[in-house]
Order: structure tokens, then sequence, then C-alpha cells
């Protein structure tokens, strides 16, 4: 194998992300050839609608699938938080990498904290997780729409179109925007999505060279803890139609600790649950507190 092409979305957060893998595997691998096929997706263009009304987080990985599959690339890199619980046939995540910080960021030029904006005050977020995470703690505020890169979001915001936005911090430092930051969102206050600043790599199930390179970049550790928020939203229907949050931290050596919740859009209906399990058997954890999210209210509230 002397050459590896990466597929990749076209926004400049998506190539960052291929690049930074691009050059683990050329160091990984001495005289291995690295290259990016940049790529627009279903889910860049449509931009004037919610993910869950255009069809979910697959919109963004369909294109990318496709170009493995006819052998036009070999690998995608994809933010954790944007992939689909279940993979179709064929494909599989070779690697998570170590976790960026996973919190959600606050930015704004007029405020500090969401407890300063007045009543009507707008928030922008394309995220039914946050958006519902917001109104539960602060019904005054109006959420509006919020789609396009980090630069678009941004931008919107510079022009005074909302009073705030919530992106994730992983992407604002990613690209050196750690600045634009207002405030770091502590998960008491905002619970982050399942995988959130997590880079995960997907290949063919039967490209057993490739696999058996991008091996070498997963982080074991955080490998267990995204597999554990993955198996809540997978028992929960796996979709970003889901206003659907959930966190694992390693405790006590070879212990998890995973929360997560589930919320109506409006945030008047939430239900939290926490376990702790063993790190050896994390999706038997995320299982259980899907379960318990069901029993308490979850499956009413989805519509399961």
């Amino acid at each position: 194998m002397k050459k590896l092409v990466i597929a990749t979305r076209r926004s400049r957060l998506a190539l960052w992300q291929a690049e930074h893998i691009a050059e683990r595997l050329r160091k990984l691998r001495q005289g291995l050839q690295v290259e990016l096929l940049p790529m627009s997706t279903r889910g860049d263009e449509l931009i004037d609608r919610r993910l869950d009304q255009a069809g979910g987080k697959g919109l963004f990985v369909k294109e990318l699938e496709n170009a493995m599959a006819d052998g036009r690339a070999h690998l995608a890199v994809h933010s954790m938080k944007d992939m689909p619980a279940e993979l179709p046939p064929g494909f599989e995540l070779a690697a998570i990498t170590a976790r960026e910080d996973p919190r959600d960021a606050f930015v704004s030029s007029k405020y500090k904290t969401f407890k300063e904006m007045p009543e009507g005050a707008s928030v922008g977020t394309s995220s039914l997780r946050r958006q519902s995470q917001v109104v539960e703690r602060h019904p005054g505020l109006e959420v509006l729409l919020l789609r396009g890169n980090v630069e678009t979001r941004l931008a919107k915001l510079d022009r005074g179109e909302y009073g705030a936005i919530v992106l994730a911090t992983a992407g604002l430092a990613r690209l050196g925007l750690e600045g634009r930051i207002t405030a770091r969102l502590e998960v008491d206050d905002m619970l982050p999505a399942p995988g959130q600043g997590a880079l995960g790599i997907e290949c063919r199930s039967d490209d057993r060279e490739v696999i058996a390179l991008l091996m070498q970049l997963a982080d074991p550790a955080t490998s267990v803890c995204v597999r554990a928020e993955r198996a809540v939203s997978r028992a929960l229907g796996g979709s970003c139609t889901l206003p659907l949050a959930a966190y694992a931290i390693r405790v006590q050596g070879d212990r998890l600790r995973l929360r997560a919740l589930v919320a109506s859009a409006d945030g008047k209906r939430v239900v939290r649950q926490q376990f702790e399990g063993v790190a050896a058997d994390p999706e038997a954890l995320g299982n259980r507190v899907a379960e318990d999210l069901r029993r308490r209210g979850a499956a009413e509230i989805l519509g399961l």
C-alpha cells in the first residue's frame, strides 16, 4: 500500500480534520502518500432546514461512503457527533481518536452567559439537543435555526441575526477560533452529543490492510466512552431527530460513568439518567441507560 485517499466534506473544519489524520498516517508509515478527496454532501447543501427535518446525520456521510464503495477513496474522517449510530453494511469504524474538549461553547459579542440574555433574545442552533437544554433552563429565550459551516454561523452572529449561538468547542479550537468562545458550557448545564469532540475514521469492512493501519490511531480510553454513548443513541433509534445527549467518563480505573438525557424539543419534558458499569462492556452500559430512560418516559417523548 503506497497511497491512501481520504474522502472528506469541503468545509474548512472537515478539511482540517482530514489533513490532521493524513499527517498522522504519513508519520505512521514512511513513504505513504495520502491525498484528500473533498466532496459536497447532501447535508452541506440543505442549509434551510434542521437535520431532523432533512433526513438526519446520514446526509453528511452518504457521498463519502459511495466514494469508498466505488474505490475513489479508502477512508473517511468524521466528527463522531455527526455519525449515525448504525453504519451501512460493508463499512466499519476502524478507529476513534483521542477526544478533544467535548463541551459546547456559548458564543456572543453582546452577552457573557445565557443568564445575561433578556427575555425574547435569540439563540442560534440547528441541534434539537442544544435547543431542548437551552429552553429547559431559559424558557424566555427564542431558539432559532442556525445551519452552515462554522464560519457561516459566526458571520450570521456578527451580522446581528442572533444574540448568541452555540457551537462545539472542539470545532472552534481545531480552526484556531478559541478566541471566539465567550464561555465553555459545563456538562451539567449542556450535556454533549454522543461522540462530541472525537474523530472517527470509517473504511470498508473488507479492507483489512487499511483497517490494520487505522487501528494504530485509535485511542482506547476515548473509544470505550464513545461506544457507551453511541449505544444509548442506537438503542433509542440512532437519529439526530432525537433530542438526546450522552457523555461517558472513565472512573476508578476499569469503570465508566455514563450520563444521558432525552428531552422534548420545547424543553418541558426532560428525562435524565446516570449509571456506572465496566469499561470492558461499554455497550451494555449504554443499553442499560437507554432502557432506564425508556422506562422513565423517554419512549413517550420520542414516540417509540
